[in-house]
């Protein structure tokens, strides 16, 4: 396949279907302007990938990479037209702290590094959680609780909770 011309459209009608792993590799987040993003994020105190480039900026996750481009590249990639983002499109990105009382501190950094705050710490029937937006509207949830099970890298294990508490 891959001698094949960029542009060359392969049809997946009458072909033997296949399920893609339970995984995500990359998260795209197509933006105004890369660079301004790229130092919001960098502002966080995240660490840029070397082998990005300025028109495709990567962050480590952990396994898997945050990925910046510009929205009309994005929507071009994906022949989908560039419509401007809505107030609300129905998804947030979490972040679970290690703490209760590192929730205010950590939107206050995104604050601090130009992102929106939307909802200051607050408590929670579960914890603590609080929102901000980055530059390009994008919604990020900052939560702590105690239910959340982590392992020695603070990476999340999914199948397992502890008891609630709270």
């Amino acid at each position: 396949m891959l001698d094949k011309p960029v542009g060359h459209l392969f049809p997946s009608e009458g072909l033997l279907s296949l399920a893609p792993s339970q995984r995500v590799h990359l998260i795209l987040l197509g933006v105004a302007d890369v660079a301004a993003s790229t130092h919001f994020y960098e502002s966080l105190g995240w660490k840029k990938s070397p082998t990005g480039h300025d028109e495709f900026v990567k962050f480590d996750l952990g396994g898997y990479a945050l990925c910046l481009l510009s929205r009309a590249a994005l929507a071009a990639d994906a022949l989908t037209p560039a419509t401007a983002p809505s107030d609300f499109n129905g998804v947030a990105f979490v972040y679970l702290a290690k703490a209760p009382e590192d929730v205010p501190a950590i939107l206050a950094k995104a604050v601090a590094a130009g992102g929106t705050l939307v909802k200051p710490a607050t408590r929670t029937p579960w914890g603590i959680a609080g929102y901000f937006k980055d530059p390009d509207g994008y919604l990020f949830e900052v939560d702590y609780e105690e239910v959340w099970v982590f392992d020695d890298q603070h990476q999340l294990v999914v199948d397992e909770v502890n008891e609630r508490t709270v």
